[in-house]
């Protein structure tokens, strides 16, 4: 079973992918969505941990260090970390932030290894806007880090605008010039889904799609 497969259908199984009326951060009506925290078990975060890290062997670039932003990233770059040591022999630091910087004891918002001057991917869920990846170099820059790739579990695959043909990760690739791949895509999720679902949800689906998916 492929990884995409494993993970589609761990999503369908625990609801971390439901399928109705949600409205997300953009204030766009969804008729999907997609909540990775609802991915709780061991043998979920064994499924995502071995998905992140063969997505980023596959990206083929050098690092040195993940970093997950806080709160999902946090596992994410445990696990991924973990599981990249089993596929690889190789014993790569995982980093994150603290929501609020810590003023006493070691101080600062980043915990985990250290990333000066250090080669780092930042592993995150799912991009809508771009906020929370600008964030997370927001935390890095200051280190002097030097970006290798973002590795995201799901590319929504939306334009920034309806009636603009630019979605959130071209325009990323375009502003930091690094490589972002992402496990699932819509396209997966719609060619995994499309026999499970009614008439109905088909249609709300193929939609949404018209509207707002790059092509």
């Amino acid at each position: 079973m492929s990884h995409k497969v494993e993970l589609l259908k761990r999503a369908l199984e625990n609801q971390v992918l439901k399928f109705g009326e949600f409205t997300l951060k953009s204030g766009r009506k969804s008729p999907y969505f997609f909540n990775s925290g609802l991915f709780t078990t061991g043998a979920d975060l064994n499924a995502l941990g071995a998905a992140y890290a063969k997505a980023i062997v596959d990206m083929g670039v050098e690092f040195d260090v993940l970093f997950g932003p806080a709160y999902k990233g946090i596992p994410l770059g445990a696990v991924t970390a973990a599981k990249l040591y089993e596929l690889t022999g190789k014993n790569y630091g995982f980093c994150y932030n603290r929501k609020e910087a810590k003023s006493h004891g070691e101080g600062g918002n980043l915990v985990g290894a250290d990333v000066t001057n250090k080669r780092v991917i930042i592993l995150d869920d799912v991009i809508t806007a771009g906020t929370a990846i600008r964030e997370a170099i927001s935390f890095l820059t200051p280190k002097n880090v030097k970006l290798s790739g973002i590795v995201l579990l799901l590319d929504r695959q939306e334009r920034l605008k309806p009636e603009v043909n630019e979605s959130t990760i071209t325009k990323l690739v375009a502003e930091l010039q690094v490589p972002i791949t992402s496990i699932l895509t819509l396209d997966d999720i719609v060619e995994f889904t499309k026999n499970e679902l009614s008439a109905q949800e088909n249609q709300a689906m193929d939609a949404y799609r018209a509207k707002y998916q790059a092509k």
